[in-house]
């Protein structure tokens, strides 16, 4: 039932110390307002990172070569050494974890080449990547005309090529269309059969993909004279299978069947997509525990504030509270009423920092939005709603905490001493 009366002797307890209320109040509010502040950022940069690679492969490997850094079987150390066609049935045949396998083969010079690509009187220097069709279940992009690689252009070393959106957009007209048309790729002309968009703003392999073009594996080793070198391998591992497992594999037995030192680190080298994965996603949690522990001390130190704030309230109280005892108040009563004045302003407090956080992270989200950046390093900022309940109860019971020091001061108070004191 709603005591009014109890609630005007709180208001009017507090009121007579309204600086002092207002201060330690403010401590309160600015702890859950940074609280939620930081959680809602750090959320918003973790959305951002996780955009980025939500449609990538996360469970995939990536390999190259780099020069020997031990002399192995006869041969000296420094070598220089490439991957080789046959590699591709080797990793098939021999790491059964393995589930997608996808070969890379990127044209010399590479988007730093000048205008590499011409149509007509417009160039540019895009990269050139000689692909398989399963890359794209590793990288996907974004079709939005046409079709992308398949198994007949590998077949048949067709002059296919697949644009990005930039690609499109600097060598060909706005509302001109591209499928069908022919660019000329380092002097052999290839039909455009897709445009696409990259779908993965924060992972790129191979350079800028709205600036790439995607041809045939096999067209490119065979126009541009790279005999059956491969450049790179991207592999991804069966479902329940740790990346780990294929990474270590697959350098074993590249190693093996180049002749490498199996001790050489430096040789067959490349990125494991699922331990980086497990890392970023351990610093976001490190980040979230630094900002809960950094909250919760400012909370706190807004708490103390308040226990303070309520021992000066029962100091200033002494005879009333000696006159309620001598009326017949129970230490209980004595106790609740300080507890529920501390937790009434510690909530209070709390509930407008937590309310003006929110309506802020909202109000940034919404300029996000409206700003239409696709390429954001920060999107949707905001908190869980069972963390703001959280907060709030942590609140609440920080207050109860806050009171009891004080509550018990006034009930150790004698009513005798109380009526005394001036």
């Amino acid at each position: 039932m709603f005591d009014l009366d109890k609630w005007q002797e709180i208001f009017a307890a507090l009121k007579k110390n309204k600086m002092r209320t207002f201060l330690t109040a403010f401590g309160v509010f600015w702890g859950i307002f940074m609280l939620i502040i930081m959680l809602g950022s750090g959320r918003g940069l973790q959305n951002a990172v996780y955009e980025g690679m939500k449609d990538f492969a996360t469970n995939s490997v990536f390999l190259w070569t780099q020069p020997t850094t031990e002399p192995y079987a006869g041969f000296p150390r420094g070598r220089r050494f490439y991957f080789r066609n046959d590699d591709i049935e080797a990793l098939r045949n021999h790491i059964p974890e393995v589930d997608v396998i996808a070969p890379r083969l990127q044209a010399r010079g590479g988007s730093s080449a000048a205008d590499n690509v011409v149509r007509g009187i417009k160039t540019g220097s895009f990269t050139i990547n000689g692909d398989y069709p399963e890359w794209n279940l590793i990288d996907p992009v974004k079709m939005l005309s046409g079709r992308f690689l398949n198994h007949l252009d590998l077949n048949h070393k067709r002059k296919v090529a697949v644009i990005g959106d930039m690609v499109k957009e600097i060598l060909f007209e706005k509302d001109e269309e591209a499928l069908g048309e022919y660019i000329r790729i380092n002097g052999v002309y290839f039909q455009v059969v897709g445009v696409f968009s990259p779908l993965n703003s924060n992972i790129g392999f191979g350079g800028d993909k709205a600036q790439s073009i995607y041809i045939p594996f096999t067209t490119l080793q065979q126009t541009y004279n790279y005999g059956d070198m491969v450049g790179w391998f991207a592999m991804t591992a069966k479902e329940d299978i740790p990346a780990s497992v294929i990474d270590e594999k697959a350098k074993e037995l590249l190693k093996r069947r180049h002749k490498i030192h199996p001790a050489d680190s430096q040789a067959v080298t490349g990125v494991n997509l699922d331990e980086e994965f497990k890392k970023i996603s351990g610093l976001f949690l490190g980040i979230d525990v630094l900002i809960w522990i950094v909250g919760i001390g400012t909370l706190l130190a807004g708490v103390i504030g308040i226990s303070n704030i309520m021992l000066i309230v029962v100091k200033e109280r002494t005879k009333e509270i000696g006159i309620q005892r001598a009326l017949g108040a129970t230490p209980r009563k004595i106790i609740g009423q300080i507890i529920t004045e501390s937790v009434f302003l510690t909530t209070l407090a709390g509930y407008f920092g937590l309310s003006i956080a929110v309506f802020l992270l909202e109000m940034i989200n919404k300029a996000l939005v409206a700003s239409g950046g696709e390429n954001q390093a920060f999107r949707n900022p905001g908190v869980d709603f069972n963390i703001a309940v959280t907060a709030l109860i942590i609140l609440i019971v920080a207050g109860a905490v806050a009171g009891l020091i004080p509550a018990n001061r006034a009930v150790k108070i004698k009513p005798i001493d109380a009526l005394r004191d001036e």
